[in-house]
């Protein structure tokens, strides 16, 4: 196994990191909902765009260097070669915002900055396949009512909004570290993280043994065709623990 380094995400590192995680949700339950692959194979399929979706991702990689905790998991040994090492796993998580704690003009302005940049995205591309004017929405909405009822420590969560793993490197512990850089953080500050996944199996065992809890069930129901995503959290435990 190589010897794996943690380190925050840079504009080099985004081609890769882009790589990694469209590899790791091409067959993701939630993306397979919202694009609606599973009834309109045809033309979904046909509609879907890599390229749009890779413009997509890195407007999100850009926005996420300065307003998330984007890292990257590489291979060491291979950071000193010119392209300084391929991009194994990656993850973006949102930092906790304790409820008593206004959002302030950067995190307002910065919000909209991402909003404007995705819209340009859908001006040049369309929408590449996904269904926003139904499935997305849906989607929103269970998450802002799951995350309405869930989010009761006032201290904030730390929110994992993205984390993957290249699949010919899964099981070597790379998704574990990526967990740790923020995991650890949490445990020290006494804060909790949350996630959520719409693949059950055999992801909601893996966190489990990185101290997650599934907390609800989240449906997202359009007429009958649903997609399950469960929300998890961690328990509060100082960093001995």
């Amino acid at each position: 196994m190589p010897s794996i380094s943690i380190a925050s995400l840079t504009e080099a590192d985004i081609p890769g990191a882009i790589e990694c995680i469209q590899l790791a949700f091409s067959d993701d339950p939630y993306n397979n909902w919202v694009f609606d692959r599973a009834t309109q194979h045809t033309v979904i399929d046909a509609q879907f765009s890599l390229a749009r979706n890779r413009q997509s991702l890195r407007t999100r990689c850009v926005w996420g260097i300065n307003n998330a905790i984007f890292v990257v998991a590489k291979d060491a040994e291979a950071e000193s070669d010119t392209e300084g090492g391929e991009v194994l796993g990656v993850a973006m998580w949102m930092p906790p915002q304790p409820s008593s704690t206004r959002q302030g003009w950067y995190e307002w302005w910065q919000g909209w900055v991402l909003w404007g940049r995705q819209i340009m995205v859908n001006l040049q591309y369309g929408r590449g396949g996904l269904n926003v004017k139904q499935r997305y929405y849906i989607w929103k909405e269970a998450q802002r009512a799951a995350q309405s009822e869930l989010w009761t420590d006032p201290k904030g969560y730390y929110f994992c909004n993205i984390v993957t793993v290249l699949p010919h490197h899964q099981g070597k512990g790379i998704g574990k570290l990526l967990f740790k850089h923020v995991t650890d953080r949490a445990d020290a500050e006494g804060k909790r993280c949350y996630l959520e996944s719409s693949r059950d199996k055999p992801n909601t065992e893996i966190y489990v043994r990185m101290g997650f809890a599934m907390a609800k069930e989240m449906l997202c129901d359009d007429r009958g065709d649903v997609c399950k995503v469960s929300p998890t959290t961690t328990p509060w435990r100082t960093a001995s623990e």
